[in-house]
């Protein structure tokens, strides 16, 4: 097995440019997803009369959906519909409707993990209910979903090779691109790759860690 040819710098770019969609992808894909999945969090705790109910019941199915049969309707079930999409977009709504409902679930948990009496402190100093939730309950409950919101961004990055279904050019289509002009490659393709999502991984828990420190510093 020859892994000098198989790292050829040539190899290496164009992984690099996979690599380069798969964060590209993601980070998208993270940002709105914890800005949507904020809201429908919030609502679902407020219980916000018929909308709460509504939002449960869509955030309940599309967590209970394959992230694959999402990725498979946006990309062919939208242009069925008048609305033509390229596997980047496609890629980015999926991933977006996916993980939003799932980081919705990790919102509500954790304000409800808050104890009801900061609420009701905040409120007795004469915060309205939206600022208390905001100003004093959120940062806490924050802090606490730090960890488990890493996870659902980590699994965020790694389900965009699911993407590949679908023609995206990412990390591991460039990897099996390469590794289809000659079979010896394979293996070496799948540790480069693995380093590569391990990387980015990494980045992302060191990430957390530094934001979770500056909540500690905050909240002491």
């Amino acid at each position: 097995m020859d892994f000098g040819q198989a790292y050829s710098w040539i190899n290496i770019q164009f992984l690099l440019r996979g690599l380069w969609v798969t964060i590209y992808v993601s980070i998208i894909s993270i940002l709105l997803s914890f800005i949507i999945g904020l809201i429908l969090g919030t609502i679902r705790y407020t219980r916000v009369p018929i909308l709460s109910k509504i939002v449960g019941f869509v955030v309940d199915i599309i967590r209970n959906l394959p992230l694959l049969l999402i990725i498979f309707f946006t990309y062919f079930g939208l242009p069925a519909m008048g609305l033509q999409v390229n596997p980047v977009v496609a890629s980015i709504i999926a991933l977006v409707v996916f993980e939003s409902c799932m980081i919705a679930e990790i919102i509500r948990a954790g304000i409800a993990s808050v104890p009801v009496g900061q609420m009701e402190g905040a409120r007795s100093n004469g915060m309205t209910y939206i600022q208390a939730l905001f100003y004093v309950v959120m940062p806490q409950a924050l802090k606490k979903m730090i960890p488990t919101l890493l996870s659902q961004f980590v699994s965020l990055v790694k389900d965009t090779s699911l993407a590949t279904i679908i023609i995206l050019p990412e990390l591991l289509y460039h990897a099996q691109i390469v590794y289809s002009q000659d079979t010896n490659y394979m293996i070496p393709m799948y540790l480069i790759i693995a380093v590569m999502y391990f990387i980015v991984c990494f980045c992302l828990s060191m990430f957390a860690n530094y934001l979770q420190k500056r909540f500690d510093t905050k909240t002491n």
